[in-house]
């Protein structure tokens, strides 16, 4: 019998370049003014915080440039918004919401 190949996890760190896979979109809902994530028979509502994170996730950007830019527009520690980024990104990546 074949052995099954099972996908690899991406385990994400502060050099990972996040994407969102092109069958999920970030939209405003203006009826309900909030942010959704639109995926496959689902609908996500990030909070403010993965929004503007998501925004970033262009597949450009490392994990490390992403807090830089909001530690940035926040004024607060890039080490502590980089290990959030990290935390917020991995629970994406892990239900296959977050690619690197």
């Amino acid at each position: 019998m074949p052995a099954v190949k099972r996908p690899t996890r991406l385990v994400v760190d502060r050099t990972t370049k996040p994407i969102m896979p092109r069958y999920l979109k970030l939209r405003h809902d203006p009826g309900r003014d909030r942010w959704v994530l639109l995926a496959p028979e689902r609908i996500l509502t990030p909070d403010a915080i993965a929004v503007m994170v998501l925004k970033l996730c262009d597949g450009e950007r490392s994990v490390d440039d992403i807090a830089a830019k909001l530690a940035e527009e926040y004024s607060a520690p890039v080490d502590v918004i980089a290990g959030d980024v990290v935390e917020l990104l991995q629970d994406l990546a892990d239900k296959g919401y977050i690619k690197g």
